[in-house]
């Protein structure tokens, strides 16, 4: 990584007795885009307050350029630019709403009119210019509102869940406009969502916070195939988590035993260990199970009863009881083309490569 841009060390932070926020060291490259996730009050929106310079925390440092810096103080907080869920716009025009920071940085009028509308512009709201802020839509408002952020061209941009309050279609808009605006100019942005294919998409790497706690900081890709613990895999998704024991091994290939069968999977472990098999539902196929098993590369196969079909979205999570249960991602399409339904024999299949083994018991950061 190259030197530091931001970093946190040994930061903590109290609500009352509770430890809401404990990060032993955090560090944030120049143009990195963090995505931050995790589950209600795990501490998101306090670590953004820390780092914004909303929050003193009771223990610990803000470095910036690795010089130890007070974040409440104007100098600092004036290279950070903060987009809440709601934009917090004025009762002004939306133009007067970009130029506010501006001004507050004074730079002189024309100067500073000009890169107003050529945020506006970028962010495809300059024809609202002129409008009142408080007639937008809400996609309209948060577009302007990041106009306002990036307009002062902070050093550091934080996003606390800005599309969140949005319909699908703009939030997908904006968040693809979001990642081109951060990569062209090299904006280095944490940014904080509830919705984990934003986390896919935006972030360079990705921090899991549970309980106050960074669990897992590693690729989206890592976060998501390979989590940290238990805890992590099923915040990410990884529904199927069965407990087994590594009983033997076949080439590159560990046999795990869990419950009455035998899963071969592309992990490493030692003879007689205790672990987890992780397994993602959208990693899970469904056949009728009277079917022939084709020729594939998927290892394991076992037979079962469908018990549970619950809508997800757009996808149904089937689980199957085949001696311990098996949970299964599939579209409405093949839903119908299967009718399955509870009581319903099913095959259910998955490759040996798309198995996460974790050591029972075991815990990140523990």
């Amino acid at each position: 990584m190259n030197e530091a841009l931001l970093s946190l060390r040994d930061v903590r932070v109290w609500y009352g007795a509770r430890l809401a926020l404990d990060i032993p060291a955090l560090d944030l490259a120049p143009g990195e885009v963090l995505a931050v996730i995790g589950p209600n009050g795990a501490g998101k929106s306090t670590l953004l307050h820390v780092v914004a310079g909303l929050r003193r925390p009771q223990a610990g440092q803000v470095l910036f350029h690795g010089e130890p810096v007070d974040p409440t103080h104007l100098a600092y907080r004036r290279q950070v630019a903060l987009v809440l869920q709601d934009a917090v716009l004025l009762d002004l025009s939306v133009l007067d709403n970009v130029l506010l920071g501006l001004r507050f940085r004074g730079l002189p009028a024309r100067e500073a009119r000009g890169r107003a509308l050529m945020w506006l512009r970028r962010l495809r709201v300059d024809h609202l210019a002129d409008r009142p802020a408080r007639t937008l839509s809400g996609g309209e408002a948060q577009r302007v509102s990041l106009a306002r952020a990036l307009a002062v061209e902070p050093e550091v941009l934080l996003l606390d869940e800005p599309f969140q309050n949005l319909d699908a279609p703009t939030r997908a808009a904006l968040l693809d406009e979001l990642g081109s605006l951060l990569r062209e100019t090299g904006t280095t942005a944490i940014f904080v969502t509830h919705e984990q294919t934003e986390a896919l998409q935006l972030g360079d790497r990705v921090a899991v916070l549970l309980e106050g706690r960074v669990r897992q900081l590693d690729t989206p890709e890592r976060v998501f195939s390979a989590p940290a613990d238990e805890e992590v895999a099923a915040f990410v998704g990884v529904e199927n988590i069965i407990p087994g024991r590594i009983v033997a091994f076949e080439g590159d290939l560990s046999v795990v035993q869990a419950g009455p069968h035998r899963l071969e999977v592309a992990a490493a472990g030692a003879f007689g260990e205790p672990v987890l098999v992780c397994l993602r539902p959208e990693d899970v196929t469904l056949a009728p199970a009277d079917a022939p098993w084709a020729a594939s590369s998927a290892r394991n196969r076992f037979r079962g009863r469908v018990v549970r079909v619950v809508p997800r979205g757009r996808l149904y999570h089937v689980t199957v009881d085949c001696g311990f249960h098996l949970v299964a991602a599939i579209t409405p399409r093949s839903l119908q083309e299967l009718g399955l339904a509870c009581g319903q024999e099913v095959a259910a299949t998955f490759k040996a490569t798309a198995v996460h083994l974790l050591p029972r018991g075991w815990r990140a950061g523990a």
